[in-house]
Order: C-alpha cells, then structure tokens, then sequence
C-alpha cells in the first residue's frame, strides 16, 4: 500500500492552506478537506478550454483569459486548439502553484508556460478582469468548486453582479464568460441571466473516458 506524501504546502492570500500530495504516479491539490484537483480526473478541465474555443473559433486573433492555472489541464487543450495567432493569458494568485508546475509536477506540465502564446500573469483574477475592456474573446475561471468563494472569500466577487458587469466589460461583443464548477447551482444561473447574459449550462464528464462523476459548465454570452 503506498502512502500518500505531502510534498508543500502554500497559503493562499487572505484564503486558506493549499496542500500539494503525491500518491505514486498522481498528484493532489487539497484545500482542507477538499480535493481540489487531482492528476487522475480532468476530463471537465480540458472541456472548459475546448467547448469555450468551438464558441469563438471565428475569432482573427482569439485570446483566452485562464483564471488559476493549478495543473494546468485546462491551459494545454486551450493551446491544443488556439491558432498559431491565438494568445492564452493565465493569471495566478499562488506563486506556489507555479512552482509546484516547474517542479515536482514539470512532467504534467511538459512546458505549456512557455510557449510563446501564453502570458502569465501573477495577480487576483477578479482585478485582472475588472482592468480589461473588451480585451478577451473568452475568460475561463475555474478558481473554486463552484461559483463562491471557497479557496478565499474576496472570490465571490468573481460571481456577484459587480463581478459580472466587470466580465461584460472585458469581453469582446461576440465572447463567452465560461465557469466551471462540481455542479449545478441554479441560483447562479439566474444570476448570470439578470446580469444580461445567455446562458448555456452543460453537464460535463470528469474524466476524460466520459467515466465518473459529472461536473458544470456555464457557458454565457452577451445578450444583444
């Protein structure tokens, strides 16, 4: 039986303690006791990159904004699909995340960080968003379990009206704000409606042999 190791351990600011494990080959991040992410299912993450490219590929220059890198399935199928043109901006509030990404888990990572389409950037996704002003054809968060602010409690701002207004704003007319999450919550839909957005909400398999549990996605777009 071969135990689980903690390798680190990181604070998130004004949140609680990240604790990165190995067990054999797999890696964990938990947060409490949340599991948070896991080298073993990430099906729905690469979904999050993918379902968001099919609803701008008419995009010239498409250009993705990732909010929280953490493994970083999610960044590689957007570099998969995002033309030679395309930019993929990740920004990360953890230093620690990233360097767990150049060390211990450098295999997963297998150099997505540098490819020259990707811009990291090491900030509070909230105040990255609340910067930009029709810069992004998609912004993809996946921060939390859901839309609240369970790995800090200034994140519900991602999710609130105000929250909202502020990804309108930072949107191309034509983009999609895409939220991942373990699952339904129908009160955030309607929110996402109130705010003036379509909204599309899509259950998704969390591993990528369609196996186990499922997870959601919203897919929203501007209202004309």
């Amino acid at each position: 039986m071969i135990a689980r190791e903690l390798l680190d351990a990181a604070w998130v600011p004004g949140g609680e303690k990240l604790e990165l494990f190995r067990h054999d080959k797999d890696f964990m991040i938990v947060l409490g006791h949340n599991e948070l992410m896991s080298s073993r299912k990430w099906g729905s993450e690469e979904a999050l990159a993918t379902m968001s490219y099919e609803r701008i590929k008419r995009a010239k220059r498409p250009h993705m904004l990732i909010g929280g890198y953490g493994m970083g399935f999610t960044l590689r199928a957007a570099l998969k699909v995002l033309p030679e043109n395309g930019q993929a901006t990740v920004v990360e509030l953890v230093p620690e995340i990233i360097e767990w990404a150049r060390g211990p888990m450098k295999e997963l990572e297998a150099g997505c960080l540098d490819d020259p389409r990707v811009n990291l950037v090491m900030n509070d996704v909230a105040l990255h968003i609340e910067a930009g002003d029709g810069d992004y054809d998609a912004i993809l968060l996946d921060v939390d379990n859901g839309p609240d602010g369970l790995v800090r409690e200034d994140n519900n701002v991602l999710y609130s009206k105000a929250g909202l207004r502020a990804a309108k704003r930072a949107l191309t007319p034509e983009g999609v704000l895409a939220i991942w999450s373990a699952g339904p919550d129908p009160n955030f839909t309607r929110r996402l409606e109130r705010a003036g957005f379509a909204v599309e909400e899509r259950k998704v398999p969390a591993r990528s042999n369609g196996k186990g549990p499922k997870h959601v996605i919203w897919f929203a777009t501007i209202r004309e």
